[in-house]
């Protein structure tokens, strides 16, 4: 009798563990199926916003409005009190409503004017093959337009920086110097590369007027573009 009670018992047990066990074992996290993960974690990539293919190069953190690479600018993306000109030189530049368009004094140079600022473009002047093929340099070093900022008694410079997108090589910067009457000057500059010719965009103004600078300078330095041949 003591070992039909034994043998019944362990074939109940046997039984038990065969029928409930593995269920329990595939339940007992609470989790998804492997399906299920497998689904979840396909999912997750395409749900995450891609990453930006400009390149920084050092230009991309605490970089001031409107620099960066150039983007596709329309009427329609301007910011009100600007209208999108296709200049007669040869390129395309967002500009204050109302400034009046000159060249000079410098050769290569169009100037657009406005209640005390000033918007400089050179389209495509100075050659990679006499200055070298760095902007950074350039503009430091010999770029025309910012003679003053480097003869000037005093004068500071930050936010120097390269941005190389594709094959396309640029520079800017943010001066700041006292000019030969004594007034303080604020400047906002962009050197690009374009075909082996360096174009550039400089928005000049009071020291008191940044905030007005770094806006025309961003509007400007986004639309920009040279005519193609």
């Amino acid at each position: 009798m003591l070992l039909t009670v034994i043998l019944l018992l362990v074939v109940a047990g046997i039984a038990y563990a065969v029928v409930f066990l593995p269920k329990s074992g595939r339940n007992a996290a609470g989790g998804p199926s492997g399906a299920d993960l497998s689904g979840s974690a396909g999912a997750a990539p395409g749900s995450s916003p891609a990453p930006s293919s400009g390149a920084d190069d050092g230009k991309g953190a605490g970089r001031p409005p409107g620099a960066g690479t150039p983007q596709t600018t329309t009427p329609g993306d301007l910011a009100p009190g600007f209208a999108l000109r296709t200049d007669p030189a040869g390129f395309q530049i967002a500009v204050p409503k109302g400034w009046q368009r000159r060249t000079g004094p410098e050769r290569g140079q169009v100037r657009y004017t406005g209640g005390g600022y000033e918007l400089l473009v050179v389209p495509g002047r100075d050659t990679t093959a006499r200055f070298g093929a760095d902007p950074l340099a350039y503009q430091q070093d010999a770029e025309p337009e910012l003679a003053a900022f480097r003869g000037a008694g005093w004068s500071s410079a930050a936010g120097l920086r390269r941005i190389d997108v594709g094959q396309t090589a640029m520079a800017e910067g943010t001066f700041s110097w006292r000019d030969g009457g004594g007034r303080q000057v604020y400047a906002r500059n962009l050197a690009m590369i374009d075909r082996g010719r360096y174009h550039l965009v400089l928005v000049i103004g009071p020291e008191a007027g940044r905030a007005a600078v770094d806006r025309f300078y961003a509007q400007a330095s986004s639309a920009y573009r040279p005519e193609q041949p």
